[in-house]
């Protein structure tokens, strides 16, 4: 009965309520799209860092994973240390090196007769790699081999199994580059932490360090650490057990990111208050709207013994209808615009391209619009408690005068 009695008051207006709804929904994706802004950043940055289960990143003293050109040295021994832990299953040396592959050209004004085509390198152990999944080919085994994105192939034009002349240093007063070696592209992949456009390739470690220069020196240590270990005892453990580290868990980058982007978290916060209280405010006003209008009927179903419970749960259902529809026409209209917000802020130069600011997660999504829902239902309590104790034989009178 109640419900026949509200869904008859909102189709008597049509379009007042059509128009309300997607005054709601407007709100709702307002609202989830904050929320999935709030998280979203920070459970994608943890996905991204735990991407192959490794829970830790060693770096040189006092700096963050490739933060700075910093490198680790003794790292043979460094790493030595790292697995003696009983906890750590897995320890993965990592140099980064810029790689510039070379091709004849005449015209260029590098070293004479070649132009060089700029990349970033990684050198890496293939058997605990973490940083990309081969999509096709062979892995980096061969001293001369290497794996490489899809930008660096079409940066260079090859394919799996040629032949690149590649080098790591330009020496300008010289105008030679220094760390020659023959590489031949050996696979194909697809790196985790690259940015979405930036040609990049791996080869082994051992094979970077001697084009580099820079032997037993490596970029960062990434370790993996056994289930059910302590992850923060274990890095306590390694920066007692090497003072020249600094060790980063996924836990403490997630607190470094929320420091950095705080920013993002409080304007989000705030824009989703704000949809919050307008969509309290629609419904509250057309709740009251549209008691307004009939306090004469509500006048007459107190007068022939309708209850008042029964009025304010007939009005409160208004307001529920129209929250719950604003509601899930929100998540729709919330998730498209989220996913082209999304493709805009993942344009931007750097980032990873499996980075995403918009994060939908069920949990804390229907927590938003359960909070809307609530909304819905305070904004039909005031005026309908209010419009059914007014005086039924006043009311009539007044009613009847009008």
């Amino acid at each position: 009965m109640r419900l026949a009695l509200a869904r008859a008051a909102l189709v008597r207006h049509r379009a007042r309520t059509i128009l309300a709804v997607l005054g709601v929904a407007v709100s709702a994706a307002l609202l989830l799209d904050m929320v999935m802004l709030a998280s979203g950043m920070r459970e994608s940055f943890r996905q991204f860092l735990l991407v192959r289960g490794y829970q830790l990143r060693v770096s040189p003293k006092g700096t963050l994973p490739f933060d700075t050109e910093a490198t680790i040295g003794g790292a043979a021994e460094i790493a030595r240390v790292v697995r003696s832990n009983p906890d750590v299953v897995a320890v993965s040396p990592i140099l980064g090196a810029q790689l510039y592959v070379l091709r004849p050209d005449s015209a260029a004004g590098g070293a004479a007769g070649e132009r060089a085509l700029t990349s970033f390198a990684l050198g890496i152990e293939p058997a605990v790699q973490a940083d990309y999944d081969l999509l096709s080919g062979r892995d980096a085994v061969a001293p001369d081999a290497l794996v490489a994105n899809d930008e660096f192939l079409a940066l260079t034009g090859a394919r799996v199994g040629d032949t690149l002349q590649a080098a790591v240093g330009y020496d300008p007063q010289l105008r030679s580059y220094a760390g020659r070696r023959r590489l031949v592209v050996a696979g194909r992949a697809a790196f985790h932490y690259m940015g979405a456009d930036q040609a990049a390739a791996a080869l082994p470690l051992a094979t970077l360090q001697a084009m580099s220069g820079r032997a037993d020196r490596v970029s960062l240590l990434m370790g993996r650490v056994r289930d059910g270990a302590d992850v923060e005892r274990v890095r306590a453990w390694i920066e007692r057990a090497a003072p020249t580290v600094t060790a980063a868990s996924v836990e403490t980058a997630l607190a470094q990111v929320d420091e950095r982007l705080s920013y993002f978290r409080q304007l989000a916060f705030i824009l989703g208050a704000i949809s919050l209280v307008v969509g309290f405010l629609l419904v509250t006003t057309l709740v009251t709207v549209s008691v307004n209008e009939r306090i004469g009927e509500i006048a007459v179903m107190r007068a022939i013994g309708v209850s008042r419970a029964h009025v304010v749960q007939q009005i409160v259902l208004e307001g529920v209808a129209l929250s719950v529809s604003g509601a899930l026409l929100g998540l729709a209209l919330g998730l498209v615009t989220a996913r082209y917000l999304n493709a805009i802020l993942s344009d931007f130069p750097g980032l990873p391209a499996n980075f995403d600011f918009f994060l939908f997660q069920p949990a804390y999504a229907w927590r938003a619009l359960g909070l809307l829902v609530a909304a819905g239902i305070l904004a039909g309590v005031y005026p309908s408690w209010r419009a059914s104790s007014l005086p039924i034989a006043t009311t009539l009178r007044q009613e009847a005068v009008a």
